[in-house]
């Protein structure tokens, strides 16, 4: 079972103007708004709190990269697929900055890495975006790119009337944009990596119950 000992970490944002090479979803523009950009820069932070550091990390679906910072304190090399990045502009940017990335387009249902490559795999808000019958695709790759004994953590939103409310006033609907619910992602992890730990993040001022979850895997030795 993992450490579930947890630091604190406060998330380095940038000012936005300096995110480059993302496309105009990425939520990144959300982080500065009152309330709703905590909640959003907090669901990262929870998510880095369960990582142990290490010589390699792997985040699928890195977006703007604005975790990247934070993990370069934690992990020596840091590695990054992404579907739609711009790679090329946002590793640049990043190296100005003195931060080595090695970044790709690709998906998680098929990422071009050797088997256990990496000490830990980190997913931030992705696997609700796939279909529940591609979840223990997606897990099987994790657990195949990882080192034996790697971390897996992984955020997900929890699926409760804030969260349905804070996606209708930013203009959308969650059902068009989330396949898959957080009880499907934590069981196919569970399928892959066995027990587990599960941390959930709640709303402003402890209301609303549960907004998020946090989960941390090892893959076995």
């Amino acid at each position: 079972m993992p450490d579930t000992r947890l630091k604190h970490i406060r998330l380095k944002l940038l000012p936005l103007n300096r995110y480059i090479g993302v496309d105009r979803k990425d939520p990144i523009r959300f982080y500065r708004l009152p309330v709703i950009g905590r909640l959003y820069q907090r669901r990262i932070e929870l998510c880095l709190e369960q990582l142990q550091g290490g010589d390699s990390i792997l985040e699928i679906g890195f977006g703007s990269g604005v975790s990247f910072p934070n993990l370069a304190e934690m992990y020596r090399h840091i590695h990054g697929l992404d579907l739609t990045a711009d790679v090329a502009s946002i590793a640049e940017m990043f190296t100005g900055m003195g931060i080595s990335t090695d970044l790709r387009n690709g998906s998680v249902l098929e990422m071009p890495y050797a088997d256990n490559q990496f000490d830990a795999v980190l997913l931030i808000s992705i696997l609700e975006h796939l279909q529940p019958q591609d979840q223990a695709r997606a897990f099987s790759e994790i657990a195949r790119v990882l080192k034996p004994g790697g971390q897996l953590v992984y955020g997900v939103p929890v699926e409760r009337p804030l969260m349905v409310f804070l996606f209708r006033l930013l203009g959308t609907n969650i059902r068009t944009h989330h396949f898959s619910t957080e009880e499907n992602v934590r069981q196919a992890a569970e399928n892959a990596f066995g027990e587990g730990q599960i941390t959930p993040l709640r709303g402003p001022l402890g209301l609303f119950g549960q907004v998020y979850q946090v989960g941390n895997f090892r893959k076995s030795q």
